[in-house]
């Protein structure tokens, strides 16, 4: 029998979130860039009390296998990092950005929301904008227009803006995992 996912808050922010668990990179460093949105339910409004993860590559596309993702030491890229959405929704990674892991690939950050209701975690991606791989990639070319567009970041003179609707007409598309 399988037995479903476990629903993640309000209790998490006892024991969850760590020092330095958004930036895996410090922000000042010269590649870094922000990764940040705000996360909506259904009708539009902002959820607070949810966990945005994301996990990547580094801008080489490399896949890092490095231990120690909990105990930041300021020049270790371990490619994982988690973020409370604040009160009003928001999230924000200090970050690099993604190669593509093999030729021809779009990169891509693997994103993963918990939050409160949801039996399971979700999965999505969030895809640079204007790469030109994008075009080719198996899962964007997949899609709709309007649902290839939910996947895409927005660019900002900063970094990166990823918004993530769960539900409503502006949905994100969410993946299988397993």
């Amino acid at each position: 029998m399988i037995t479903p996912g476990q629903t993640v808050g309000p209790f998490f922010g006892y024991a969850l979130p760590y020092d330095g668990d958004s930036e895996l990179v410090p922000a000042g460093r010269a590649d870094a860039i922000r990764l940040h949105g705000t996360l909506f339910d259904g009708a539009g409004e902002p959820i607070r009390e949810a966990l945005v993860e994301i996990w990547q590559p580094d801008a080489r596309g490399n896949v890092p296998r490095e231990p120690g993702s909990l105990h930041r030491d300021g020049w270790t890229f371990t490619g994982w990092g988690r973020c409370e959405a604040d009160r009003t929704g928001h999230y924000s990674f200090s970050t690099v950005l993604p190669g593509a892991t093999d030729e021809g690939r779009a990169p891509f950050f693997a994103v993963t929301v918990f939050a409160r209701g949801l039996l399971d975690r979700l999965f999505t991606r969030a895809y640079l904008p204007g790469h030109p791989a994008n075009a080719a990639d198996p899962l964007l070319s997949s899609l709709p227009a309007g649902e290839r567009d939910s996947l895409v970041a927005v660019k900002e003179p900063d970094g990166l803006r990823f918004d993530i609707h769960l539900q409503g007409e502006r949905e994100t598309v969410f993946l299988t995992h397993g």
